[in-house]
């Protein structure tokens, strides 16, 4: 039978290869499998069998079977860390992390306080993730309320998991993007901001399948009270999530050292202020020390890995090794715009050329399978959202994908000549692109 369309509420089954990860990040495989989706007491679509096709067929013959022979299911990935205001500027050529912000991210962000061209980039925005198989992403609005319930607004529509938040930043921004006093002048920019925050919080957070996330831009933006202030707010209530960006350029490591002598490194200006917890996600964490990495392993933050972008930056490389003998958590991200691609493959090939460089025993070499994992199941547990997303074991939100791995004549050559799994995966990470993603399934419904 071959569906045209899928719903939530109906109980469905999809037979093709199939991938998805085991509770140690170990990737599982059926060459010839059954996805068994179906609403749980909520009304969620969720997965409710996996494995081998002939292992289950008996037992729901009497459910109706889309065969996609020659695809492979697998997870939707997820995006740890996105600028949905920086669409516009993706391949914007800049000297460095902070002339690009001051040249083309101010300016454009600063277009978000109206609400019809807030409205308007996120659907474009959501469009593409759709496209390229993100099922889940953590993202940055602007300082706007508008831009923040434009996002919500929009995923909520096409029934996204979704997490974003206003961005804080009281100082050292331009007018257009930096926090406002009240209109009524009781309130002033740092106590505004922390007010819409909370206004926001009580419209957004654990609605449908949205959340909120605190959202300092950077320590260099946000004042000592407004730092104070979000971490009051994430003390109230840890299903909350936190995000910013740390440690991504040395420029900005030194201007953090300037601003906040009394903190022993950059991100312990983070933890000075309550922001470093389980939930909390940073982006970049390229310049640390080992006191830092012990430091996101006590605290149970995780790291967003951008490695398109810390390339296209020139910002540096994420310490796999290290990171790795700390044991704090990690996933892979975007990061759009100064990450040059929304596609999950050009970043997982980013980030294995990045394990080739920079690292405390050089030449590591990321196997194809972790590269995947940390794109979907390695990214939903650095969320804290493991057994929720990012992945196709029972319970899990029925969001997946469905890649073709004939989309284009040099990747079929090269896939109907793996091997074994690693090698078959692989070709798909080296040359697939959003052609690959033949359909992207939210909720249990076609959404691409």
């Amino acid at each position: 039978m071959q569906a045209t369309s899928m719903q939530a509420s109906i109980t469905q089954a999809f037979r093709a290869a199939l991938l998805r990860f085991d509770e140690q990040g170990q990737a599982m495989y059926d060459s010839d499998g059954l996805l068994v989706i179906g609403p749980n007491a909520q009304g969620q679509a969720v997965v409710q069998a996996v494995g081998a096709y002939q292992a289950l067929a008996a037992q729901y013959a009497h459910v109706p079977v889309t065969h996609w022979p020659g695809r492979l299911l697998a997870p939707g990935f997820v995006d740890l860390h996105i600028h949905y205001p920086q669409t516009d500027i993706i391949g914007s050529p800049a000297e460095g992390l902070l002339p690009w912000l001051e040249r083309y991210t101010f300016p454009q962000e600063s277009r978000f306080a109206d609400p019809a061209h807030a409205m308007n980039v996120a659907q474009f925005f959501l469009d593409e993730l759709s496209r390229n198989g993100v099922t889940t992403a953590l993202t940055f609005a602007t300082s706007h309320p508008a831009s923040v319930d434009a996002l919500f607004s929009a995923a909520q529509q096409r029934g996204l998991r979704l997490i974003t938040g206003k961005v804080l930043q009281d100082r050292h921004s331009p007018p257009g993007v930096c926090d406002q006093p009240s209109a009524d002048g009781r309130l002033d920019a740092t106590e505004n901001s922390l007010l819409q925050t909370e206004q926001l919080i009580a419209k957004w957070h654990g609605v449908d399948r949205l959340g909120y996330a605190i959202t300092p831009r950077f320590a260099p933006t946000s004042s000592p009270a407004q730092l104070r202030g979000a971490g009051e707010l994430a003390a109230r209530d840890d299903s909350l999530w936190i995000q910013s960006h740390v440690a991504e350029n040395l420029d900005e490591v030194r201007w953090v050292r300037e601003l906040y002598p009394q903190s022993r490194s950059y991100l312990s200006v983070y933890d000075d202020f309550g922001l470093l917890r389980a939930r909390a996600v940073y982006a970049h964490c390229i310049h640390y020390d080992d006191a830092d990495r012990a430091l996101m392993h006590r605290s149970g933050a995780a790291a967003a890995l951008s490695p398109t972008s810390n390339l296209f930056l020139g910002s540096g490389f994420f310490d796999y090794a290290a990171a790795k003998a700390a044991g704090f958590h990690y996933g892979l991200a975007s990061d759009v715009g100064g990450g040059t691609s929304f596609s999950p493959f050009r970043t997982m090939l980013a980030a294995y050329t990045v394990g080739r460089e920079g690292q405390t025993k050089p030449g590591l070499s990321l196997t194809p399978q972790e590269l995947w994992w940390q794109h979907t199941a390695g990214a939903a547990r650095a969320l804290g959202l493991d057994g929720v997303v990012g992945n196709l074991q029972v319970g899990c939100e029925a969001d997946f994908v469905v890649l073709n791995p004939q989309a284009t004549p040099l990747l079929a050559r090269r896939t109907a000549q793996a091997e074994n799994l690693a090698e078959f995966l692989f070709a798909l990470q080296v040359l697939g692109d959003d052609r690959v993603v033949e359909r992207t399934v939210i909720n249990g419904v076609v959404k691409h």
